[in-house]
C-alpha cells in the first residue's frame, strides 16, 4: 500500500554528522567541508549534543552520519549513549566498510538499522560513481551484518549514471535480506553542485515513468521502499518541513541546519555553542521557509531551478515538494 508520509510533528529526527571524513570518494558527495568543517568530534560532545535533542520532545531518533561515521573510533559509545536516553530508534548510514570492527561492539537491540549505500546494481556502475572496490565491500558488509543479526536498509541515489540499473536491484536485495529500501534523488549540493555540467538529475518525466513503477515490485518482494515524493501537480498543496516538524541536520563546526538545500550555504538558522543550542542572526534559511512562490520550494527554486518548467504565460507546470517529504510503500509482507 502506497501512501505520501505526512511530515511528524510529534518527534524529533537528528540527521548528525560525527565527522565530515570518510575513505571514498563518491561523485556525488553532498559534504562540503568549508561549509560543514573537517574535525572530527570528541565523544563527551557527541554525547552533550545527543542530550541538546533528546530533550526537545518525547520521541526523538537520531541517524549517525560522516563522512563514514564507522571511522569514528567512538562510534560505539555514542549508540549506547543515545540508547540510555531514551532516543526511540537508532540508526549508522555507512558505506559499508564498517571500520573499528564496530559489529563487534554493539548488539542487535543498541540499533534499530544498519542503513548501507549503493549506487549500482553491478559492480562495475556502483564502482563508477563510488570508487574501486566498494561494491564489493559493501556487500560483504551488508551479508556480516545480517549474519550478526541486524537489521538492514539500502540507500540508492539515483542519478543519470544508475537509474537503467534501479530494476535490477530487486533480487539483490531480496538476496541480501533488506528490510528497508531508500531511492533518494540527487540534489545539487557538495561536489554535484561543482560539477552541474554532468547533469546528474533525471528528468521529471523519467522519474515519474520510473521511481514509483520500480517501488511497487520491490515493495512485493516484502521490502518497504521509501522514496521522495520531488514532484506535486499545481492543484496539491506545498508544506515546509522546516514549518512544521524539527529536523536537525547537525555538523562537526556546530553548524544545525533545518534544511539539506541549505546546507552548502551560511543559512544555518541554529547553532551549538558550549554544547547549548542558540539561534543564529538573520538572514537565515527561516526567512526562506515562510516565503510562499508558486514553483513551491524556496531552495529548490534558487540551488536547482533546472528541475522546474514553465507554461507559455509564466505560471509554474508544477511544484516540487519539500525534499523531505516520502512516499511509503509497504508490501503486507512487510
Amino acid at each position: 500500500m502506497k501512501k505520501t508520509v505526512a511530515f511528524s510533528k510529534n518527534a524529533v529526527n537528528v540527521f548528525f554528522h560525527i565527522l565530515t571524513r570518510c575513505n571514498l570518494k563518491c561523485s556525488h558527495c553532498y559534504i562540503n567541508k568549508k561549509e560543514h568543517g573537517e574535525n572530527t568530534l570528541p565523544i563527551d560532545t557527541i554525547e552533550a549534543w545527543l542530550e541538546v535533542f533528546a530533550s526537545k520532545k518525547r520521541e526523538a531518533n537520531v541517524i549517525f552520519l560522516g563522512g563514514e561515521p564507522t571511522l569514528h573510533p567512538d562510534l560505539p559509545k555514542a549508540i549506547k549513549k543515545a540508547k540510555s536516553i531514551g532516543y526511540s530508534s537508532i540508526t549508522v548510514d555507512t558505506n559499508g566498510y564498517l571500520f573499528h570492527d564496530i559489529l563487534s561492539k554493539v548488539d542487535p537491540d543498541d540499533i534499530d538499522y544498519f542503513s548501507f549505500s549503493l549506487d549500482g546494481a553491478t559492480r562495475k556502475t556502483n564502482d563508477t560513481i563510488r570508487g574501486k572496490g566498494s561494491y564489493d565491500t559493501c556487500i560483504a558488509g551488508i551479508r556480516k551484518t545480517v549474519l550478526r543479526g541486524f537489521t538492514t536498509s539500502l540507500i540508492y541515489t539515483v542519478s543519470t549514471k544508475n537509474i537503467h540499473e534501479l530494476e535490477m536491484v530487486a533480487p539483490l536485495l531480496k538476496d541480501l535480506g533488506i528490510h528497508r529500501f531508500f531511492i533518494q534523488v540527487i540534489g545539487i549540493r557538495g561536489k554535484s553542485a561543482e560539477n552541474r555540467q554532468e547533469n546528474l538529475q533525471v528528468s521529471r518525466i523519467q522519474w515519474l515513468k520510473t521511481i514509483p513503477e520500480i517501488a511497487q515490485k520491490i515493495s512485493r518482494l516484502g521490502i518497504t521502499v521509501i522514496y521522495p515524493k520531488v514532484f506535486l501537480n499545481p492543484d496539491e498543496p506545498f508544506e515546509c518541513a522546516g514549518l512544521v516538524a524539527e529536523n536537525y541536520f547537525i555538523f562537526p563546526n556546530g553548524r544545525v541546519y533545518r534544511c539539506p538545500l541549505c546546507e552548502d550555504f551560511p543559512l544555518h538558522s541554529l547553532r551549538l555553542k558550549d554544547d547549548v543550542l542558540v539561534d543564529t542572526p538573520r538572514i537565515n534559511e527561516n526567512d526562506l521557509f515562510a516565503l510562499h512562490i508558486p514553483e513551491g520550494c524556496v531552495m529548490n527554486r534558487l540551488v536547482q531551478p533546472e528541475n522546474l518548467s514553465y507554461n507559455s504565460d509564466g505560471t509554474p507546470k508544477y511544484k516540487i515538494a519539500c525534499c523531505l517529504l516520502k512516499e511509503q510503500i509497504r508490501s503486507k509482507e512487510s
